[in-house]
């Protein structure tokens, strides 16, 4: 299967029976990253960890009173 980056615009070749493959033809909403836009992010991603200045917003989770 041939898939493009959606950061760089490269053109890459993935096996078509692969997980991610799978993923990106039945699910639409998925994109496609290259392996080394991929890493540049998760680098950039643990420094701004570092700093301190990276929030992660989650879903609060309400504790039902009843089911403990």
């Amino acid at each position: 299967m041939r898939v493009k980056c959606v950061i760089c615009d490269k053109i890459n070749k993935i096996d078509n029976d692969c997980p991610k493959a799978k993923k990106l033809r039945n699910r639409l909403i998925h994109t496609y990253m290259c392996p080394e836009c991929d890493e540049r992010i998760e680098e950039n991603t643990i420094k701004r960890h570092k700093t301190g200045n990276f929030k992660l917003y989650r879903k609060k989770e309400v504790q039902d009173q009843y089911l403990s």
